[in-house]
């Protein structure tokens, strides 16, 4: 079955050679293909046609290299060749939002355009971009057929099929995570399902077209930024009322029906914070009579959860300045510029909010990241922690999880008076024994003796305030 499939689809061009696309061009070529790695970066295309990886992830650098060597893994910058030569184009180029939450389809609908140009009759094309429901079926279906002048589903066949990996473990999520796919028609879904089944060993779910397809991606990540909301307005109660809601979930957590996240200071990545937004911009292209005449509005809790997460920065900033006083001319230390711990990715990271609320009291902002070297992290917009001022720092907000964080020395910091553990990886006692207070988001204010305190009394205006932003 494998040899026979593969002589089917004997070559795979990967448009986009980032962080997801070139472990996919990787998991191709393993079973067999030869693909054919698109980017529009020189430099990328170089580096791995060189046998070299530009991007990090566990056993992916060795992976390149054998593959390269063998010939079964290239890069060019010429996606029209490439298109031309390949019997199924996968394309993985990112979908981003502007400042004002809007799509912006530039760098998909470009790609688009030079996969059109070389686009030949009986090829199947698959996006695996997330998207807004209905892009794949509109937007870039007409893109192709315009350059190619060939009909979908005629010519040639089209799919969607999403991404569902995550930084730091692609091959063990592409194993063990069943494989969604939808057509624009019968045959454009089975064929993709006939692709995938030959180069991946999960399952694959074939769903009833693209749009249902490109909703299943949403579902996904909008449902856990929904659920991290709902457990950040539990720890803002847990706060007023001096209750430890990482125990109450715990425990709530044991009835087979509960599944709530933890809380934190705020939501980052590549997917969480962005693809609701890909969710609320369908809402817009609903005709009127669609919507509900009356009672709330369409997709109204993922609007409300961004502003929830987006919000918990602010909320843990007046957290320590509940403790500390006035931020104004002292120092502070954030420590993980990444958006999630052990993982070298910064985008979306709630260190930026977490540095813009402190900025704006007046504070001196320094970072700390032991994954990014002191000009990645200038390059990115902070300040690097020096030797010289650990003696000022008088309060310090762990944002991401790294494991270094839990040998971190915080007997340096002398002058500090209180830690906020962010993500709750931190041992309360070590930061007790120098004399500092604990903080975690929701933990009560371990202050359950004094309910109704003037400090109390502060985090439930602080909760308000979160709630209406």
């Amino acid at each position: 079955m494998q040899n026979n499939l593969s002589s089917l689809y004997p070559t795979v061009a990967v448009i986009g050679l980032g962080k997801i696309g070139l472990p996919l061009a990787v998991q191709y070529a393993e079973h067999g293909r030869r693909v054919i790695g698109c980017d529009i970066d020189s430099r990328v295309v170089e580096t791995i046609n060189a046998g070299v990886s530009h991007v990090e992830e566990p056993g992916l650098a060795s992976k390149v290299a054998r593959l390269v060597d063998g010939g079964l893994l290239s890069a060019t910058v010429d996606t029209t060749d490439a298109v031309r030569r390949a019997e199924v184009v996968v394309v993985i180029v990112p979908v981003v939002i502007d400042d004002k939450h809007e799509v912006s389809f530039k760098g998909i609908d470009a790609a688009t355009r030079v996969i059109g140009a070389g686009l030949q009759p009986g090829t199947l094309v698959i996006y695996e971009t997330t998207l807004p429901v209905g892009t794949t079926s509109g937007r870039l279906r007409a893109i192709l057929e315009r350059e190619s002048q060939l009909q979908a589903g005629r010519d040639f066949l089209l799919a969607y099929s999403p991404e569902r990996v995550a930084s730091g473990q692609i091959f063990n999520d592409l194993h063990n995570y069943p494989k969604v796919v939808g057509g624009i028609d019968k045959l454009s879904a089975e064929a993709a399902a006939t692709f995938y089944g030959s180069v991946l060993e999960a399952e694959v779910i074939t769903m009833a077209s693209t749009d249902e397809a490109e909703f299943v991606k949403l579902i996904e990540t909008t449902y856990r930024d929904v659920n991290i909301a709902l457990a950040n307005e539990y720890a803002c109660f847990a706060d007023v009322r001096g209750l430890d809601v990482a125990a109450a979930i715990a425990a709530a957590n044991t009835q087979p029906y509960s599944h709530i996240h933890m809380p934190g200071v705020g939501v980052g990545g590549h997917c969480i914070p962005v693809y609701p937004y890909f969710l609320l911009a369908g809402v817009e292209q609903c005709s009127p009579h669609l919507l509900p005449p009356e009672g709330p509005s369409m997709l109204t809790l993922p609007r409300s959860a961004r502003g929830i997460n987006d919000a918990m920065a602010e909320y843990a900033v007046r957290r320590i300045e509940s403790i500390v006083g006035q931020l104004a001319g002292r120092s502070a230390l954030i420590l993980g510029a990444a958006y999630r711990g052990d993982v070298r990715e910064s985008a979306f990271t709630s260190a930026r909010l977490l540095q813009d609320a402190l900025l704006a009291r007046g504070a001196t902002v320094y970072i700390h990241d032991p994954l990014f070297s002191e000009r990645e992290l200038q390059e990115l917009g902070y300040t690097s922690l020096i030797a010289e001022s650990e003696d000022e720092i008088c309060a310090i907000l762990l944002q991401a999880g790294h494991q270094a964080y839990q040998e971190f020395d915080f007997s340096r910091f002398g002058c500090c008076q209180v830690v906020l553990d962010g993500r709750r990886v931190l041992r309360r006692e070590q930061i007790e024994a120098l004399g500092m207070r604990y903080v975690a988001i929701g933990d009560g204010y371990r202050e359950r003796s004094v309910r109704g305190s003037d400090e109390q009394l502060a985090v439930a205006s602080m909760c308000n305030k979160g709630d209406e932003q």
